[in-house]
């Protein structure tokens, strides 16, 4: 990879074509906060490498050979995320910018031994897995908690993002992954929930919450 900038390119590509069938130059260039002739030269590059297949005013696809390079920094920056709270301390709402940096080191050695010192972890440390050494990703299953109802039981999996605030709020609220959750109330209105967990504790879950905890449902 030429630059940390390709890099964040194929991240950015693969990530927003998660979201939508197709990724356009303006949406690169409002994303990566650059302007549309900067990304159109980025992406001529990428073209020319390979990893992109691209014609003017068409969308921006990832080739195969692009999808695992982006996969394979999602790797480095996923094992970063959780070496760092698994042996360092971290907490999981400090480690995103760290590892935004650290993804960037080329040395293959460095964090395949980082994921034996983890023990080859599936999942970072917000629920998310962790790409194998060939970029190959394990499929999840796991639904908002907003798509349950009063009375459902379910379990906390992952995170569908890992914005600060959201981390920040679910540590307030001692709310962490693999922690079960019993529905006690549902808004027709905004769709938020009241939910009960350790015993006796409970809590108001705003809808954009319930849309961002995945969850696997309980017998």
């Amino acid at each position: 990879m030429a630059s940390q900038a390709a890099e964040n390119y194929l991240k950015a590509i693969f990530y927003l074509s998660k979201e939508k069938e197709e990724v356009n130059v303006s949406e690169l260039s409002t994303v990566l906060g650059v302007s549309k002739p900067t990304v159109n030269s980025m992406i001529k590059a990428l073209n020319q490498q390979g990893m992109v297949h691209h014609e003017k005013y068409r969308p921006v696809v990832l080739t195969e050979k692009g999808k695992k390079a982006a996969a394979l920094i999602i790797r480095k920056h996923r094992l970063t995320e959780m070496y760092l709270v698994k042996k360092m301390g971290f907490g999981w709402e400090e480690v995103h910018e760290i590892a935004e940096q650290v993804e960037h080191i080329s040395s293959k050695k460095l964090f395949d031994r980082m994921e034996e010192l983890l023990n080859f972890p599936e999942n970072d440390p917000h629920g998310s897995p962790i790409p194998d050494r060939e970029g190959n990703f394990r499929q999840t299953h796991f639904s908002p908690l907003s798509n349950f109802d009063k009375g459902d039981k379910v379990k906390l999996m992952a995170l569908a993002d890992s914005e600060k605030d959201l981390l920040l709020f679910l540590n307030n609220k001692s709310i962490v992954l693999n922690i079960e959750l019993s529905v006690l109330s549902k808004e027709d209105f905004d769709k938020s929930m009241e939910v009960s967990y350790k015993k006796d504790q409970k809590v108001m879950l705003s809808g954009q919450i319930c849309d961002s905890l995945l969850v696997e449902k309980l017998d």
